[in-house]
């Protein structure tokens, strides 16, 4: 990823038909599903739980799910999940164990602007090798990626979220990031915490079956095939080199032309002369 050091600017439209293109493009009241008490079915970890998950995610060409549910069983519930071609996935569900709200780091998170992208760092050696840590990272990520972008603004950085896995919990943490001066071309960095700060531990998990994953996991083929017997020159461009077969020019049926025909005539005669010449001499 690269980091451009000019300003973002944000384009307002020019005009009447361009406003009501955006306008059109904002979301609506009524765009998100909501999860009420009459979805007490959406069980996505029990026998046929995912039907309706999966209706709502064709309703709303939706990717990504999280439910939030508090039972006497399984207290302060959030279920992370996504969808492959509107057919679940893969679910996590993690357990709130302590919670901060931002409102408590209320006077470090107006350093914070709405819509930016967050920095993300992972800590501990079960991301690379715990199933389901491996899926919480990967669910997070996406969760917080929004749209792809090839560069990004350095004075856009400006909130981080460290999340630390420590045996079956996940410490999730969110930082606001300062530049300082620091007499060199690399800014000086601060850190102050903004909240919410969230001890996970995690309940269950499903991971996709063997016939979603492979699908899920193909990729289109970019690249161009490579030409045989092709090559490109700076000057005559594309080149190619073509094969052809030897060739047998008296074996090759031809248009015999007029004037062809006389000549063999002509030398058929003086062949004939020179040899009635030479047998009178004898």
């Amino acid at each position: 990823m690269k980091i451009a050091g000019a300003e973002t600017k944000v384009q307002k439209p020019k005009t009447k038909k361009g406003k009501r293109a955006l306008q059109q493009r904002e979301p609506k009241l009524g765009d998100s599903v909501k999860y009420t008490r009459k979805n007490d079915d959406v069980r996505p970890f029990e026998a046929g739980g995912d039907t309706n998950l999966e209706h709502f995610s064709q309703k709303t060409d939706s990717s990504l799910f999280a439910l939030g549910n508090h039972s006497k069983k399984r207290p302060h519930n959030i279920v992370l999940g996504r969808f492959f071609d509107h057919r679940l996935h893969d679910v996590l569900e993690l357990g709130v164990e302590r919670f901060r709200g931002i409102k408590e780091f209320a006077k470090a998170a107006t350093a914070v602007q709405i819509g930016n992208k967050p920095c993300f760092v992972f800590v501990g050696d079960g991301f690379d090798s715990n199933s389901e840590l491996k899926m919480a990272k990967s669910l997070l990520l996406d969760f917080f990626r929004g749209r792809q972008i090839d560069a990004i603004n350095l004075k856009g950085l400006d909130h981080v979220m460290f999340v630390a896995a420590t045996g079956n919990r996940l410490l999730l943490r969110q930082y606001a990031i300062a530049f300082k001066r620091s007499g060199a071309q690399v800014p000086r960095t601060e850190l102050a915490e903004i909240g919410p700060r969230i001890d996970f531990s995690i309940r269950r998990s499903r991971g996709a079956p063997d016939e979603i994953l492979t699908q899920s996991m193909k990729q289109p083929k970019l690249d161009k095939k490579k030409e045989k017997n092709v090559s490109f020159d700076s000057l005559e461009g594309k080149v190619g080199r073509v094969y052809m077969p030897k060739q047998d020019l008296n074996s090759m049926a031809l248009n015999k032309m007029k004037g062809l025909k006389r000549e063999r005539q002509s030398a058929a005669a003086d062949a004939a002369e020179k040899k009635a010449k030479v047998s009178n001499d004898e």
